[in-house]
């Protein structure tokens, strides 16, 4: 009988796009240009939180949006609505990201004159969180109907962001959602992770999130 062969896997199978994501963040950096990778799962209001925030910064941060879907416009067409830059980017069927499919997005937009981009990831909890973009800083919205036992389930997500946004907290009365669980759940998973329980909605709480997402922008810039 033929003896079964075992390779070691001695190199990430991410390390090509680990390298390429290492240059795009120094490339990045030389222009003073921070990007924040956001993601979610469907119908967390990632675009209703992104469109607060941009109200929030505008003024104070020159502000580009790449929004990738499978397909449609749809959310580039309303970020467009605020007045900052906007470009749709179609994953042609894939359910993330990349670094370089994040490169080619910034090519596009131009971040020279730029101090914020987001990207705002393909909508889902699992396929975003294996690659890393590029980006500076990580952050997913996690919306009360959604559960709160998400971090339990999800952990990569919650491992490698920076900020969690827990969004829709107008409805926490109709929803069996436990702020503390989520809280400690998360803590369980990345003990550093920012916490910002927000409603995109009305506008509740979404000003210590801006705060924060701007001291980090001008931080990069040093």
């Amino acid at each position: 009988m033929d003896t079964v062969r075992i390779i070691e896997i001695k190199e990430s199978v991410f390390a090509d796009n680990d390298r390429e994501a290492d240059r795009v963040r120094q490339e990045l950096k030389g222009k003073k240009t921070f990007l924040l990778n956001l993601m979610s799962s469907p119908g967390s209001g990632k675009t209703t939180t992104l469109m607060r925030t941009i109200e929030a910064l505008k003024d104070e941060l020159a502000i580009g949006v790449m929004e990738a879907d499978i397909d449609s416009a749809v959310d580039a067409e309303k970020i467009a609505t605020t007045g900052v830059r906007s470009i749709q980017l179609h994953t042609g069927g894939m359910c993330h990201l990349d670094a370089g499919m994040t490169e080619q997005g910034l090519r596009e937009i131009g971040p020279e004159d730029l101090d914020l981009v987001v990207l705002e990831n393909v909508g889902n909890l699992v396929c975003p969180a294996e690659f890393d973009t590029g980006a500076v800083k990580n952050a997913m919205i996690l919306s009360v109907p959604e559960g709160h036992d998400k971090p339990l389930k999800y952990p990569l997500i919650f491992t490698v962001c920076d900020a969690l946004i827990i969004n829709k907290i107008d409805v926490l009365p109709y929803f069996d959602f436990d702020m503390d669980k989520v809280v400690e759940y998360a803590h369980m998973r990345n003990p550093k992770l920012e916490i910002f329980p927000i409603c995109a909605k009305t506008g509740e709480g979404v000003d210590k999130w801006t705060d924060w997402l701007k001291n980090q922008v001008r931080a990069w810039q040093g």
